[in-house]
């Protein structure tokens, strides 16, 4: 079942902020993969660790990593609720 179909809506895209070698960013890779391919949003992947990551960002964000937005607002973090992603893209989609 797709709940976001790219023609009928706004654009979506889900942003994960994680890190190298994190098994809870990796766990939520999966899920956020998963839901987007379900729903057609797109997905982003940012280091945290990298050179050019807005520092206060990392300040926000480093102890609760992974972070996942949804068009840039923050939704989750450390965990990613698939039921609860899916609600979000949907309402981002209506606008």
């Amino acid at each position: 079942m797709r709940l976001f179909q790219r023609s009928g809506g706004t654009p979506v895209t889900v942003t994960l902020v994680g890190k190298p070698g994190c098994h809870l960013c990796d766990d939520a890779r999966a899920i956020v993969s998963a839901v987007a391919a379900e729903t057609g949003a797109t997905v982003e992947e940012l280091d945290i660790t990298a050179e050019d990551f807005d520092p206060a960002q990392k300040a926000e964000y480093w102890e609760q990593i992974p972070v996942t937005l949804v068009n840039g607002r923050r939704h989750d973090f450390w965990r990613v609720d698939r039921d609860r992603l899916r609600k979000a893209i949907a309402q981002a989609a209506r606008g």
